[in-house]
């Protein structure tokens, strides 16, 4: 019984060490001196490039989140590296009449 539980507790440990290293990891893209990061109207001059529209721009875990809607009105949320400006996560909403060219390969379409 008492190994049973030594190894279950190895067990959890193992699993949980691993899930903290891949939060880790995900949030150094966003690392960096606040010094060193760009402003957001050089992120937001980047963004409106795309032809979209934001709705607000904020700071969230380290990140720049930017929330607006593309030139066919879908709305959408980016998550920019404020160091680089690379985007590093992205979400669309594509509307009830959602027009999904340019974001798929052809034959592909939004479920």
């Amino acid at each position: 019984m008492q190994i049973r539980i030594r190894q279950y507790a190895s067990v959890v440990g193992f699993v949980a060490a691993i899930l903290i290293s891949g939060v880790a990891t995900a949030d150094e893209s966003c690392e960096g001196a606040v010094s060193d990061w760009q402003s957001r109207d050089v992120l937001r001059q980047q963004v409106e490039q795309h032809g979209w529209t934001i709705k607000r721009i904020k700071i969230d875990d380290g990140c720049y989140e930017v929330r607006g809607s593309d030139s066919k009105g879908n709305r959408f949320k980016a998550i920019y590296a404020p160091v680089t400006l690379k985007i590093q996560a992205f979400e669309i909403r594509f509307g009830k009449n959602g027009e999904s060219t340019g974001y798929f390969l052809p034959g592909q379409q939004a479920k």
